[in-house]
């Protein structure tokens, strides 16, 4: 089946359900891979092909759509979110690549994505994914955004020994500082994109403060539990918005 041309922008607007969505699906992503990987007894490399089959899968559905489809989008985000972390863990688990290097890494193929994407199209906002090129541009930059937010998140809570908890308000603040930023005048494409990258490893403080143990600074919601909830939370929001987008396509 072909790929529709697309006259309608493939993103939602972004408003507090869009963060809100967002920061549940990071979280998602981080229980989720260790909920496979470790406590399913999966394993890092066939956790990653799983999910890494079910991405591409997903994403080809998207790109095949004409407008933004609620559960398909938000669909792809929480594997991507998945994959990410996967991504990350691999390099850091499997290989033995300090989060360091990984997060340099991340942040220079971050900031080519964003380079080669204005070069082209000469704007980042996501106003305006109407084209293929621009959405894979999009999906691009979102991979990385959540392999960069694990590796950095990770850094800060684990290397530098922030923990779980101060990972959390330290994050929500740089967070909090960015949309100050926006309401003083900032730039909203940038103010945008520095806030969905900081709410990976926001997400992920968040998943493993629930999840782990307390022996290891966390609640001890557990891995299954903490996933289940939150994936609930998003099954229902993401509900009400295709019913909302729905009884507006109705009305006219």
């Amino acid at each position: 089946m072909p790929i529709h041309p697309r006259s309608f922008n493939k993103v939602p607007q972004v408003t507090l359900t869009f963060w809100l969505i967002k920061i549940l699906s990071t979280t998602v992503g981080e229980t989720g891979a260790d909920y496979l990987a470790v406590n399913a007894g999966l394993g890092v490399a066939y956790t990653g092909t799983l999910m890494g089959g079910l991405l591409i899968v997903a994403l080809l559905y998207q790109l095949r759509q004409a407008r933004y489809v609620p559960w398909v989008y938000w669909l792809t985000v929480v594997l991507l979110s998945v994959v990410g972390t996967q991504i990350t863990d691999a390099l850091t688990d499997g290989l033995g690549i300090s989060l360091y290097a990984s997060t340099a890494v991340f942040s220079i193929l971050l900031a080519v994505v964003f380079g080669l994407w204005y070069r082209r199209e000469r704007t980042l906002d996501i106003r305006s994914i109407v084209t293929l090129r621009r959405e894979l541009f999009y999906w691009s930059a979102i991979l990385l955004t959540f392999a960069l937010g694990t590796a950095a998140g990770d850094l800060a809570t684990e290397a530098l020994g922030l923990g779980f908890r101060v990972g959390v308000v330290v994050f929500g603040c740089l967070i909090a500082a960015i949309y100050v930023a926006r309401r003083l005048g900032a730039d909203a494409v940038l103010t945008f994109w520095l806030a969905y990258i900081l709410t990976r490893p926001l997400g992920a403080s968040l998943g493993d403060l629930l999840s782990q143990s307390q022996e290891y600074g966390g609640i001890g919601w557990g891995t299954i539990n903490t996933s289940a909830v939150f994936l609930l939370v998003i099954a229902g929001l993401v509900t009400m918005i295709s019913l909302q987008q729905f009884n507006s396509k109705e009305k006219s």
